[in-house]
């Protein structure tokens, strides 16, 4: 790849990073001012996690922009890519007007809508070097799988769940393994759908 271009996508992964922070900060906040912060279950949401993956790993990128190209990197953000689009796909189908404390229009823009677009892009742009197995991407679910299991946990002890489809007072426990067994099939899609394009984006004669 040209240095020129390398430096272009450096710059491109440093604004939206930066532009992430400035909105979860400005939402925080907001939330503060209002009285109604609790930093431990803003800071778990699933959409808050996924996109400050996703900004540690431009800003990462940014910094390393003349740095050779690293495979656990590229791996990490394969793994962001499916959070944010599970992050974009489920607030468009199950969440859109539902309080998930992203109440200020534009932060929720970002968070739910241009973040995930972002990170998109800059897979397509950006391939991975090396080729990646659908057994790699796999792994990606385990990030997921964990936050399930916090949510159930902390959520049963404290009685504040981050989602109505995680909250079994909506439907009961039959009703959340239900939803978390269709995620967990939409998720497998998502990270085989993500090796795939990361493949098919790669240059040709590469290994």
């Amino acid at each position: 790849m040209k240095l020129e271009l390398r430096a272009i996508i450096g710059l491109y992964r440093l604004g939206f990073g930066l532009l992430v922070l400035a909105a979860v900060a400005t939402q925080m906040v907001d939330l503060i001012g209002k009285g109604t912060f609790d930093p431990v279950h803003y800071f778990t949401y699933f959409t808050i996690l996924s996109n400050l993956i996703a900004t540690v790993l431009f800003l990462v990128g940014a910094a390393r922009w003349r740095a050779e190209r690293s495979a656990t990197l590229d791996l990490l953000r394969g793994g962001a890519v499916v959070y944010m689009s599970v992050t974009g796909a489920v607030f468009a189908v199950l969440l859109s007007g539902t309080n998930v404390d992203t109440a200020i229009r534009w932060v929720n823009s970002v968070v739910h809508e241009v973040m995930p677009l972002a990170v998109l892009a800059d897979w397509l742009i950006d391939p991975p070097a090396r080729r990646l197995t659908y057994r790699q991407g796999a792994l990606w679910l385990s990030f997921p799988i964990v936050w399930v299991v916090y949510e159930q946990i902390r959520g049963a002890i404290t009685g504040a769940y981050h989602y109505p489809f995680t909250n079994p007072a909506n439907g009961g426990y039959g009703s959340v393994a239900l939803y978390s067994l269709v995620m967990l099939v939409f998720l497998f899609l998502v990270c085989a759908v993500v090796v795939w394009l990361g493949n098919l984006r790669r240059p040709q004669g590469t290994s």
